[in-house]
């Protein structure tokens, strides 16, 4: 059954891979690989570089409101090509940064254009394209992040011990744009918004959700989206804090300085078999019975994290928020595909990719104060625990109502 959908639909999962892979050039882990270099050539503070992320990351979740919303209005082939040129001339740019306010410039740029909008077209267009095998469809495609996150960490951390920083990120930027497009080209050229898959790999209009779309508009004024929120910004919260504050943890716990670098890899694997494993849940189930358990193994990964202090612990944790990390990749695409239709997918996952991102600038600041005013790991943990906790509450209170409204009905 997976290779048959492989095999019918190979050029849009191919193209939602390899854009959710360059997305990694817009995401915290990548850009983290130069913190050093760059504080050290800017002569700025961890805390400095700190506040210029989050202040630039805020600004790219809502430019990526409006930017995310025109893959509706655009022709597939054509948004992706601009979304290419712009994430290519991002890493230009940022080869040149010199002073803060470029930095600033530098991030914001790839944020929006990395981690906001290679990832929005990759995830949109798949979940729209796909009805049957929505969920086996996004978790191939998002094994093309876990595979960055795994393997581009070595390769940049080894190309940097003899190449100049700077010349990395033209060097990124000329492999974009000689590559991306002619790939674009060839395997999404055909797609548009009405495209549907069929089990003997042709596209066509017979396929056609029976559900309603909702328009952004609307969406923002039913209640039950506002119940899922919580839950659904858990993850991108809770995990960008605990990675980017690592080192605190490393030194609270007293572990070894690889203990988090190795342990990332235990989060890569597993965030992959999730990936595949809650496809094939989704697609039996649907997102909607599926969604109550997205952040329990956040959930344990927290109370592992404020209980033990043994250096194994970190394998346990980072592989429990993996498995958290894989069903939200998988989840939340296509929750939002069967509640709200896919018309307007677009405007949707342009609006919570901005809370998600949003989320992300707000962790580094709270995980931040919260240290700064002498709260422990494990007092941080629980905080997170208790969040989880309430937010998996109110889901399960509003289940009933994640439903769509039949176009017949309205």
């Amino acid at each position: 059954m997976i290779i048959d959908i492989v095999r019918s639909n190979f050029k849009i999962i191919i193209f939602g891979f390899v854009f959710t892979f360059f997305s990694s050039i817009g995401q915290s882990f990548f850009i983290g690989l130069f913190n050093s270099d760059i504080r050290q050539e800017l002569n700025i503070t961890n805390a400095e570089f700190g506040s210029i992320y989050g202040i630039a990351t805020l600004c790219s979740s809502l430019a990526l409101i409006w930017a995310g919303k025109k893959i509706d209005d655009l022709k597939l082939v054509n948004y992706s090509l601009l979304v290419i040129i712009f994430l290519s001339l991002a890493s230009l740019f940022f080869s040149f940064v010199n002073g803060i306010i470029l930095l600033a410039m530098g991030i914001f740029f790839l944020r929006l254009s990395g981690q906001g909008l290679m990832a929005h077209t990759a995830s949109v267009a798949t979940s729209r394209f796909f009805n049957r095998s929505r969920g086996k469809a996004l978790s191939f495609i998002w094994v093309g992040m876990s595979f960055g996150e795994f393997l581009l960490p070595i390769i940049i951390v080894y190309l940097l011990t003899f190449i100049y920083w700077r010349d990395l990120w033209q060097g990124f930027s000329l492999l974009i744009i000689l590559l991306l497009p002619i790939f674009t080209y060839l395997t999404v050229k055909e797609i548009s918004i009405f495209s549907r898959e069929n089990k003997n790999g042709k596209n066509g209009n017979k396929v056609i959700d029976s559900i309603k779309s909702w328009t952004r508009r609307e969406v923002l004024k039913d209640f039950k989206f506002y119940s899922i929120l919580p839950a659904m910004l858990a993850s991108s919260f809770i995990i960008t804090g605990i990675v980017i504050n690592q080192t605190f943890i490393i030194e609270s716990k007293d572990w070894g300085k690889f203990s988090m670098a190795q342990s990332f890899m235990v989060y890569s694997i597993l965030t992959v078999v999730t990936l595949f494993f809650s496809g094939l849940l989704v697609d039996k189930f649907t997102s909607k019975k599926v969604f109550p358990f997205l952040n329990v193994p956040l959930l344990f990964s927290l109370i592992v994290l404020a209980i033990f202090d043994h250096p194994y612990t970190a394998f346990v944790f980072m592989g429990l928020m993996g498995i958290s990390n894989g069903l939200t990749n998988v989840l939340m695409i296509s929750f939002w595909a069967e509640i709200y239709g896919v018309n307007y997918l677009g405007s949707i996952k342009a609006l919570t990719g901005s809370f998600m991102v949003f989320s992300t600038a707000l962790a580094t600041a709270v995980f931040g104060i919260l240290i700064d005013l002498g709260y422990s790991i494990e007092n941080i943990a629980i905080f997170c625990s208790i969040y989880i906790a309430l937010s998996i509450i109110v889901v399960l209170i509003f289940q009933r109502n994640y439903k769509p409204v039949l176009q017949n009905k309205t």
